[in-house]
This record gives structure tokens, C-alpha cells and sequence, in this order.
């Protein structure tokens, strides 16, 4: 596995592709055909998923292979007409005697052509909604409905929950955050990291860059407002199954705050075509933004379930046969990570109905949090295949075929910051002298401490 490293020629090469302004995304150019010839596939994905309006989406796609139909018989018609048309405008122009005679034709044929091009696009507009609406199809090792435990983590003995250990109130006590003030002039779900809080945000933030640059990931600071377009493209919807709010837009304009950056990071791929002679790898560090943080029967409290956080995020571009290894790489990199935090975790192969509609696979890690009393999500990775790039249009030239084709995207939560500090708080926090451990291999970022 650690063969894959990305040169830094091809990121080179890849980052100074010039575009000279922003050009809108173009209509995604979806394989109906494919689709149509998958279709018992699909359906069944999106019944297995829980897909908002599930039972529409159903009857759409089931009306795809007579769409399908219909549209390619208005192709031959369309086809024809253009023949004919030509054939009379030949005439013509070699004989003009006759242009009285063929005029009352060629405009029946023009009025026909207009007529049967508005259907067409109707239809395929309809054709195009339906796909862009469909979920990724899923890996056949997918698990049907509960997650699979593929391996443990610094595995312990038994896992008992200690109120002692909560991680709020033993922060609040040290001056390491404060709630009550953001709560003030934030709203509920805001937070100060304050002191040693702050301090370890950026141990963590440092140690898991450095690990990712040695895994041979590219680092990134992206943006955190992007165009929607784009935050839809990725597969983030406005709104979840309860209709409660995913994504923060900014009003008046088309922009939103990314929910991760997995967002921006792909959107450097928008109306490209990438030398993926390597898999190209980045990691970005950034704030990311959650509107249902704090929602109704969500839990929220403390620093599990906030609106504003920072996150490290791993992508990778790569060839559709490479995609599937370097799942197994992200997941690879996430385990060395939280072993040597020292932390228990458990992997989990995500089952379909945890899904979000561009997963094709996906592995969460849950790290043990015994002041909650449960396992918590601290990390995930996923191969999309070519949803996103579909969407945005990121391609690499396949030497095989000699045609363009379009690459898989992979992302990968390195760390979501303020869940491991959580963890670390509560599983390394010493009841007896009342202080906080803090992992070895945070300890050249924290100048040296110890403990808190």
C-alpha cells in the first residue's frame, strides 16, 4: 500500500491548470444506457437507502427505459428530417423553378423539427432529473442494514461508562472551553476553545498533517464558501429524511458554508482533466459547518454535536481501477492514527441504509467515550466512484481506450478535532489527580506538557 504516493510533478502539473474564471458547471452527461441496462440495481439501492422521496424517485426511474426509448426514436426522426430538409434546400438552390413548389414542404419539415426538438428536450431534461436524483450503487460487500465491525482498535477489556469522565464539565472546570458565552452570542451548539483547549486543537491539527504528508498527501487550505452548485454536485442536499436543515446558504447569493472539505477540495477538479498516472492525493484542513447540529433529539452536549469545527479531510482522484485498494489505504492511514493516540475505536463497515447517496463504500471509526457512555464517530472514509465527478466534470484521459473518461473520488475524515479532543479528555483523564494525560505523540505540540 504504500506504493501509492502522489508525485509531486502531477500535483504540480494538476494545480497550475490555468482556468481563467469561474464557468459554470455544465449539464452532467449521465450513461443511460448503462442505467437503463442496471435498472432491478437501482431501484433496489434506492429502496435499500434512505433516500429522500424514495417512492417518487421509483416511479421516475421506472419510467426511464420508455424515456429512453421514446428519445432515441425522436433522435431517427430528427435525423431523418435533417436529411430530407437537406435534400430540399439542395433542390432548391439547383433550381429555383422549384422553390415555389418545395417551399410549403421544407417549412412543414422546419415546424416538425421544432416541435420534435422540444419534446426531446423535455424528455431528456426529465431523464436528466431522474439520474441526477439516483444514488451510487453500493459494493457487493456492503452490509444490508447494521454495521459490520471489520476490526478493533487498542481493543480494552470491557467498556463501562463513568459520569466522572465527562468531558464538558471537566473542560469547563480547567478553563478549557466555555459553552455559556458562545451559548450568549452564538446560539446553542457554539463553544470557545480556550488555553490548553486551543492548544490541543492545534497539536492535533499538527500531528495528523504531519502524518498525512508522510502517507504522501499534498496539503491544502481550501475555502469554506463555495457555489451551491458545487455543494450539490458532491451529493450534500439542502435538507435531510426530517426536512431539518444540512447546509448553510448565505442569503442573497448562490454560496453556502461547506459542511467538510471534501466540498472545496473536489471542486478543484471542476472542468478538469487530470494526469492521474498517480492517484492524486490532498488533505485539507479547514473549519467546517453543520446547520443541524443541535437539532431536536440529536445529542448535544458539549463538543460532540457542534455547529463550527475544524477538520482535517484526506482526498484522493484516482483511475476507477485503483479506487478500491485506496479505500482500504485511507482506512489503513485513519487506524495507525488513533492507535498511536492510544485511543479504543472499533471500524465499521457502514450498511447501505447509512449511506449518503455518493458512497459507494464507506468505513466509520467509532473511538470508545466512556464520560458519554458510548461510542462516538470520530472518523469515516468513503469511495464515491464517479458521482462527484460526473457532476463536476473531472476527468482523466484513459490510455487504454484513448478516450476521456471519468475519475473515481475518494475523501477520508483524518480527524473531526473537537470529537478527539473529547475523547482524549475522557478516556485519558486521571480521576485520582484530577488531570488529563495527554497522548505521547501530541507531546512535541504541546511544548512538551504532559498533562493538563
Amino acid at each position: 500500500m504504500q506504493g501509492y504516493r502522489c508525485h509531486n510533478m502531477v500535483i504540480r502539473r494538476f494545480l497550475h491548470t490555468h482556468i481563467p474564471c469561474y464557468l459554470p458547471l455544465r449539464k452532467p452527461q449521465f450513461d443511460t444506457k448503462a442505467i437503463v441496462a442496471q435498472l432491478q440495481s437501482f431501484l433496489k439501492a434506492v429502496e435499500e437507502r434512505d433516500v429522500v422521496s424514495a417512492d417518487e424517485l421509483i416511479s421516475q426511474l421506472k419510467l426511464l427505459p420508455e424515456q429512453q426509448k421514446h428519445s432515441n426514436a425522436i433522435d431517427k426522426a430528427i435525423k431523418d428530417i435533417q436529411i430530407r430538409r437537406k435534400k430540399l434546400e439542395a433542390a432548391i438552390k439547383s433550381d429555383q423553378s422549384e422553390a415555389h413548389t418545395l417551399k410549403q414542404p421544407l417549412k412543414q419539415l422546419k415546424q416538425e423539427f421544432q416541435e420534435l426538438t422540444e419534446k426531446q428536450k423535455t424528455i431528456k431534461d426529465s431523464m436528466l432529473q431522474t439520474c441526477l436524483s439516483l444514488p451510487n450503487l453500493t459494493a457487493t460487500d456492503v452490509p444490508s442494514s447494521e454495521p459490520e465491525v471489520v476490526s478493533w482498535i487498542n481493543p480494552k477489556d470491557n467498556y463501562t461508562a463513568d459520569p466522572r469522565r465527562e468531558h464538558q464539565k471537566i473542560m469547563i472546570r480547567k478553563g478549557m472551553v466555555d459553552f455559556q458565552t458562545a451559548s450568549a452570542i452564538s446560539g446553542s451548539s457554539w463553544y470557545y476553545l480556550l488555553n490548553e483547549g486551543a492548544m490541543l486543537e492545534h497539536a492535533l491539527v499538527n500531528y495528523v498533517s504531519k502524518k498525512a504528508r508522510q502517507w504522501g498527501f499534498k496539503m491544502c487550505l481550501p475555502p469554506s464558501i463555495v457555489r451551491n452548485e458545487v455543494i450539490v454536485a458532491c451529493g450534500f442536499k439542502p435538507r435531510d429524511m426530517n426536512n431539518e436543515r444540512q447546509i448553510y446558504h448565505l442569503s442573497d447569493t448562490q454560496l453556502g458554508l461547506v459542511a467538510t472539505a471534501e466540498i472545496s477540495l473536489a471542486g478543484l477538479g471542476v472542468n478538469r482533466t487530470l494526469d492521474l498516472t498517480t492517484p492524486i492525493g490532498l488533505f485539507g484542513v479547514s473549519r467546517s459547518y453543520r446547520a443541524e447540529a443541535g437539532a431536536s433529539g440529536r445529542d448535544t452536549k458539549g463538543l460532540y454535536r457542534v455547529h463550527e469545527f475544524t477538520k482535517v479531510e484526506l482526498f484522493y482522484w484516482a483511475k476507477p481501477e485503483e479506487s478500491a485498494l485506496l479505500l482500504e489505504r485511507l482506512r489503513e492511514l485513519q487506524t495507525e492514527i488513533f492507535t498511536e493516540l492510544g485511543l479504543s475505536a472499533r471500524v465499521l463497515n457502514m450498511p447501505k441504509n447509512d449511506l449518503g447517496s455518493p458512497a459507494y463504500k464507506k468505513y466509520d471509526i467509532e473511538v470508545w467515550m466512556p464520560g458519554r457512555g458510548s461510542f462516538g464517530e470520530v472518523s469515516s472514509a468513503s469511495n464515491c466512484t464517479d458521482y462527484q465527478s460526473r457532476r463536476l466534470h473531472t476527468t482523466y484521459m484513459n490510455t487504454k481506450t484513448g478516450k476521456l473518461d471519468y475519475s473515481h473520488t475518494l475523501n477520508g475524515t483524518a480527524m473531526a478535532i473537537p470529537r478527539v479532543i473529547l475523547a482524549i479528555v475522557e478516556n485519558f483523564y486521571d480521576t485520582k489527580n484530577d488531570r488529563i494525560n495527554i497522548p505521547e505523540v501530541l507531546r512535541p505540540y504541546m511544548e512538551g506538557l504532559e498533562y493538563i
